[in-house]
């Protein structure tokens, strides 16, 4: 592998345990703990930003890991909050309010933002990055143009990893579990020169045993596993008072198994799994066991320097990655007549790569220091990405290589006002400049497929207001518009070859959002609970949506002419007693496709039943329709009893849902290709010593063994696949307090 020789694979596979971020509820004695978010790039108090944001502490957050799950897990555990993927661990699609990418294209866009350590992951292997040694996750909901840039529509998910400090901090975790599922995470940090240079090293070691069978070729155990090994290191400089300087170098190197696509597990007019679907059983004849496989490293540069009333910050980042995978798309064997299972009517097997990807991005800030009655920064922004995919369509080739290219810039400025003690009126504005370059660098004979070129200019802005009720009940109001750059689709170059097709890429507009919101948050019963709330409503124009599937096995970029969401959404925590800790939150989003004559062809294969009218190409007519994987509600809750014993130690018992509710899989709508009522829950049971520094814990992921349907093959049978099964383990924790 690229990363990591054996020695240092081995090294640090030894060296390294998980993350101890278990330590119960993060709440004061008899109150809850002030969250603190950077949500508006600077730290701020969750009840006092003017925008939806929600966390998820570390504790929960590695609970949720513990049998080895990836950036997947977040999906409904934080309401309006959706995620999926059809391409196994490598390609995680999210949404937030509905707004999200279908596209399964290693090349796509999508309109929510990953961040880490405040580096934008743009390319989706980028957001597969493992996450490890976290400190809080952030989801910020609704238009974040204005300060993240223009892909970020529908909303940010902000990870912020443990830094270095002068304080000597050791955690360290493993889990074992059902599968041989190991998942081994953890951190060390602290002073090497007091006061001036501190270090902090962590990193994380997951795998699972094979444990699907191929019953076609009769090999047992042969698909479902994983190994991923990643490691951080970071260096902090603090030569003075007013200078620090924090450096960031990370990498990763993954094997395992993509998305287990099953054939006809769906009957016509049903949406419930059929007969043909064996969890631990596939009939594939192609797609060699669906191998995936992954390895990139990066770096960064963050200097904060205090001028004085003014701090300068610059972060220089620059992130490269490859990848490759492979699978049976028609999830069986390729057999005029079953039992295969059932009817296929031809192969796919294909095998999708990125051959190299870097990403350079540079952000400068000068922003206000201290809590002054007027809060400002500006800043400038340059991202630029140059990515090579190639792709082997159905086993055919010759191979199909394509590239794409971004260059974007931009720059910004936020203000803060104090008009009186206790309303404060924040805006923004944005300027970005999006360029973007497509190339078919090797080609089949047949294609002939000219560079194309999308560009556009737009501007992002913001206007939010916050009153302060009381000292525990704010109000707020905010209008938003964000835009999403223009976006090229070039992979159906690889199947156009037998067609004879001439420029098969599609290319989208730009999309425009305006969002509007408002919403309280309050401190209850004296800071024993936390109640937020928001509602919303917006309309996207030219909203992007990729035509994915039918007949063709298409995918392209198409633009609507407008789509509107609207709904609202809750958190709470609450200390209920001494000993019993609940948090949740229920969301609901109503999403719906405006156009008149956009069409798209149905499923390819002919047996699932359209739900909508139909004109005269036999295309179905979407308008009315919900957008893509946009759950109409979800639903999640949290909830922890401890039961002191002696002085120092406590037994305690948690368990966690999240719901699910009503998801179309398409731009169109069918009686099976959608999901509803999906439900997965955990419980952990366990003993902690010393606050948090010791702990043992048995847990259960799935426990149910729920079998949800999360996405569907509609090309040439009901294919689909499901979510992960049962995890039953046991976890280890220390850490220093």
């Amino acid at each position: 592998m690229a990363i990591f020789n054996l020695t240092a694979r081995a090294a640090l596979a030894a060296g390294v345990s998980a993350i101890a971020l278990t330590a119960g509820p993060a709440f004061a004695q008899g109150g809850l703990d002030t969250i603190i978010v950077t949500a508006q790039k600077r730290e701020e108090n969750l009840q006092e930003v003017p925008i939806s944001v929600e966390t998820l502490s570390a504790e929960r957050f590695a609970g949720i890991q513990a049998a080895g799950e990836d950036i997947l897990a977040l999906s409904a555990r934080v309401p309006s909050l959706y995620a999926e993927s059809s391409n196994g661990r490598l390609a995680p699609r999210f949404y937030i309010r509905g707004l999200g990418n279908v596209d399964f294209d290693v090349a796509a866009s999508q309109p929510v933002s990953i961040v880490i350590d405040e580096v934008v992951m743009e390319n989706v292997v980028l957001k597969s990055a493992p996450l490890f040694d976290i400190q809080q996750v952030e989801v910020s909901r609704g238009p974040q143009g204005t300060l993240f840039g223009r892909n970020t529509p529908a909303g940010v998910v902000k990870f912020t990893t443990v830094k270095p400090s002068d304080e000597f901090d050791a955690i360290a975790q493993v889990a074992y579990g059902t599968f041989n599922t190991v998942t081994a995470q953890g951190g060390i940090g602290g002073p090497i020169i007091a006061d001036t240079l501190s270090v902090r090293l962590s990193g994380l070691y997951q795998r699972r045993d094979d444990w699907v069978d191929n019953a076609f070729t009769g090999e047992d155990d042969v698909m479902g596993g994983f190994e991923e090994l990643a490691g951080r290191l970071q260096v902090l400089f603090t030569p003075t008072e007013a200078v620090s300087l924090l450096l960031n170098v990370h990498g990763r190197d993954y094997e395992g198994t993509s998305a287990l696509f099953r054939a006809n597990i769906l009957s016509p007019g049903s949406n419930e799994l059929n007969g043909n679907f064996k969890r631990d059983t596939v009939w594939y004849d192609g797609g060699a066991n669906n191998p995936q496989e992954s390895d990139g490293w990066g770096g960064s540069a963050k200097l904060d320097w205090n001028l004085g009333g003014v701090t300068f910050t610059s972060i220089t980042a620059y992130e490269t990655a490859s990848s490759l995978s492979r699978g049976d798309i028609d999830g069986g064997a390729f057999y005029s007549t079953g039992p295969f299972p059932g009817f296929i009517p031809f192969p796919s097997d294909t095998q999708d790569s990125i051959d190299d990807l870097d990403q350079f991005t540079q952000e400068i800030r000068l922003a206000s220091s201290g809590d002054n009655v007027f809060d400002w920064q500006i800043g400038f922004y340059y991202f630029d990405s140059d990515a090579l995919v190639s792709t082997v369509g159905d086993g055919f080739p010759p191979l199909t290589t394509l590239q794409h290219e971004n260059e974007s810039w931009a720059v910004f400025g936020q203000g803060s006002y104090d008009l009186t003690d206790r309303f404060t009126v924040t805006a923004g504005v944005r300027y970005t400049e999006d360029d973007r370059d497509f190339s078919a660098v090797t080609l089949p004979p047949l294609v002939t497929v000219n560079p194309t070129s999308a560009s556009d200019e737009d501007f992002s802005w913001d206007v939010s207001g916050l009153y302060k009720v009381s000292d525990d009940f704010n109000l707020y109001a905010r209008v938003a518009r964000g835009f999403r750059g223009p976006t090229i689709q070039g992979r159906d170059v690889a199947f156009a070859a037998f067609s004879g097709a001439v420029d098969p890429q599609t290319v989208a507009t730009s999309e425009t959002i305006l969002s509007y919101e408002a919403g309280f948050k309050s401190e209850l019963l004296d800071n024993r609970a936390r109640l937020n709330a928001a509602a919303y409503y917006y309309t996207v124009d030219d909203q992007q949506f990729s035509i994915i599937g039918g007949a063709g096995n298409v995918n392209q970029v198409i633009n609507a002419d407008k789509g509107v969401g609207w709904g609202f959404e809750a958190d709470v925590e609450a200390v209920l007693t001494e000993n019993f800790f609940v948090s949740g939150g229920f969301s609901y989003n109503n999403t719906e496709i405006k156009d008149e004559t956009l069409a798209t062809a149905p499923c390819g294969s002919g047996q699932c039943t359209v739900l909508d009218p139909l004109n005269g190409l036999g295309q179905a007519l979407i308008d009315g329709n919900p957008f893509p994987n946009a759950p109409e509600l979800t639903f999640n809750v949290f909830a922890e009893y401890t039961l002191p014993f002696r002085d120092h130690g406590e037994f305690f018992v948690n368990t966690d849902w999240a719901v699910q509710g009503k998801t179309n899989f398409f731009l169109y709508e069918s009686a099976e290709f959608n999901s509803s009522g999906n439900t997965e829950g955990g419980v952990r049971l366990g003993y902690r010593a010393d606050s948090g520094a010791y702990e043992a814990a048995f847990f259960a992921r799935n426990i149910l063994d729920a079998e949800n349907l999360k996405g569907g093959i509609d090309f040439n049978n009901l294919t689909g696949f499901v979510n992960e099964p049962r995890i039953v383990g046991f976890q280890l924790t220390v850490r220093t307090n």
